[in-house]
């Protein structure tokens, strides 16, 4: 396979309609190997997504980001989840997961609760109020990604999460 995309005859840039927005892809030219372009649009609609998704959430719900993921992590692990695994899962600094819980602590959707094998440790566990704030949140959020992502045939999409499993295998190899 050639390292080069071949532009449309006469083009400088990928093609890309006349109206859509300047983003990481814009920069593109026929010049660009292939691999570079491939990451370029896949970053460019990860922020795309991702900066909608911010907004929707700071408007409906008035909370971050940051937070909704937190929240999200607990509600796999209804035992509660230890600073560090957090920070982990969330591949965050141990300081941006404190600042996070303390904020939710303080709206009481979060509490942090001694491990009982472990009296110096503690995990941070969804509170009843949490849980229910969590599951309207994800419903809405659910519908948003849907919505985003509705004019995208279904074979599409089942095409690109294998294609994505195949790269994330190949990244997981290398890294």
């Amino acid at each position: 396979m050639p390292e080069h995309d071949s532009p449309p005859q006469g083009a400088a840039h990928d093609p890309a309609p006349a109206e859509a927005p300047l983003d990481l892809a814009t920069r593109l030219t026929q010049d660009h190997h292939q691999s570079l372009k491939l990451w370029l649009r896949m970053l460019s609609c990860t922020m795309r997504i991702e900066n909608d998704i911010r907004s929707r959430l700071r408007a409906t719900f008035d909370i971050t980001l940051p937070r909704f993921d937190l929240m999200a992590q607990l509600e796999r692990h209804p035992d509660g989840l230890r600073m560090g695994e957090l920070s982990k899962r969330m591949m965050v600094t141990g300081g941006n997961i404190t600042g996070i819980t303390d904020q939710l602590e303080r709206e009481q959707l979060v509490m942090r609760v001694t491990d009982p094998h472990d009296r110096r440790a503690s995990s941070v566990k969804l509170t009843d109020a949490g849980h229910a704030a969590f599951a309207t949140m994800a419903a809405v959020h659910e519908g948003w990604i849907e919505e985003l992502l509705q004019d995208i045939p279904a074979e599409d999409k089942a095409q690109l999460i294998v294609l994505l499993a195949r790269m994330k295998e190949q990244l997981n190899k290398v890294a």
